[in-house]
């Protein structure tokens, strides 16, 4: 009976840690309180993120350095900005960078220039600033245009 008890609790052990080997890094049941879009603004501008992105239809402070602003936030793009991919890029810039800018303006050495601020904003300041970010965003829907055959 020992013996029995002892196999089941090895088994119960081995099946416990084989689930948390398989996905540890899963988007599932991940989610952030909601964030107000307003000290999302207030915290872009704190953080001076303004120097290096503009937001389609936003009016921010001017910037003092000689590069103007570089990369674009927002306007029309024809897939939609996801929660979890503007988390991202903000916590892990060279997750991705930017499509469409020419490599040397956004990146050096294949990471972005982007400076990581995880050591400086707060988690509140992050959920904020993608609750600015994201209505800003406005998904369109391609022209694709078929040539007719006779």
């Amino acid at each position: 009976m020992k013996q029995l008890a002892t196999i089941t609790g090895l088994s119960l052990a081995l099946a416990a840690l084989s689930g948390c080997e398989a996905d540890r890094i899963s988007e599932k049941d991940f989610s952030l309180p909601e964030g107000n879009a307003m000290d999302g603004q207030e915290a872009f501008v704190y953080l001076h993120c303004y120097e290096c992105h503009t937001i389609d239809g936003v009016e921010l402070p001017p910037v003092l350095s000689d590069e103007p602003p570089y990369v674009e936030l927002g306007g029309q793009v024809t897939q939609v900005k996801t929660y979890g991919q503007l988390v991202t890029s903000i916590i892990n810039p060279s997750h991705k960078l930017a499509p469409g800018y020419p490599l040397e303006t956004i990146s050096e050495d294949g990471q972005s220039k982007m400076p990581l601020y995880n050591g400086y904003m707060t988690v509140q300041e992050l959920i904020d600033i993608v609750s600015f970010l994201q209505p800003h965003y406005q998904v369109i829907v391609p022209q694709y245009h078929y040539r007719v055959y006779p």
